[in-house]
């Protein structure tokens, strides 16, 4: 108990982050069509801002379950392998049931909170983590939801735009510092000026174009700044 009590202690910073972003993310769903109930559904199905932020515009626009699909593949391949890391801090206490339940609530502050404590975690410690932040995250979508439906639409269009701040302010930093990031996102945003305004390519769905973005930003920038054997060994040993 006293391990469980500390996890939900770690969380609650991130569960108080959680609120303000997923606040957003609610505003930005009721505008998109969704109801209050679908936009908590999504939230607690599917633990990625950015993630729900890309399935909103394919599900408002009856897009196709593979568009729908593919785009939550590429966009959240990540948590597949920091939950593969993730794994190697767990302790005995954590059977493989509880490594399949764990990794469904693995987020990026969950993922940097448990690997950056000293020693092996345990199955009290990870499941008290995760309260927080899936509470936070979900009350924040509610509440979001609920005040898409009441406020002003002039209040909620500019609180909607906060979604997408989330994204600028977490890209910026890391752009400014690294060369090859900057690269990558100017051809994810020229890509994707060019299909938001080239005849025919304006008609793709925006799933479709997120995927094809990324992929080709990606490849982009792996084929212009490899990863010399130094940099790979030390990427490896993080």
């Amino acid at each position: 108990m006293k391990l469980f009590k500390k996890g939900i202690i770690d969380g609650l910073p991130i569960g108080i982050g959680y609120l303000s972003v997923s606040f957003a993310f609610g505003i930005f769903a009721v505008a998109a069509g969704l109801s209050s109930v679908e936009a908590l559904f999504i939230s607690m199905t599917n633990l990625t801002s950015a993630g729900q932020l890309a399935a909103v515009p394919i599900i408002a626009s009856g897009g196709l379950m593979s568009e729908l699909i593919s785009a939550q593949v590429i966009i959240n391949l990540r948590y597949a392998l920091m939950s593969v890391s993730l794994s190697q801090k767990f302790d005995g206490s954590i059977t493989l049931l509880d490594r399949f339940f764990l990794a469904f609530f693995n987020t990026d502050e969950v993922f940097a909170v448990a690997a950056s404590k000293e020693g092996q975690v345990s199955k009290p410690y990870m499941y008290g983590l995760i309260v927080t932040p899936y509470l936070g995250w979900s009350l924040g979508t509610v509440l979001g939801a609920v005040a898409g439906n009441i406020l002003p639409e002039i209040v909620t269009s500019a609180l909607g735009i906060a979604i997408y701040g989330m994204f600028v302010a977490i890209v910026t930093p890391v752009a400014r510092k690294s060369h090859p990031v900057l690269i990558c996102v100017i051809i994810s945003a020229l890509l994707s000026c060019v299909f938001k305004f080239l005849p025919l390519l304006n008609s793709v769905p925006s799933g479709f174009v997120i995927i094809i973005c990324a992929v080709i930003a990606a490849a982009a920038c792996a084929v212009l700044f490899p990863l010399d054997e130094a940099e790979k060994e030390e990427t490896a040993n993080e």
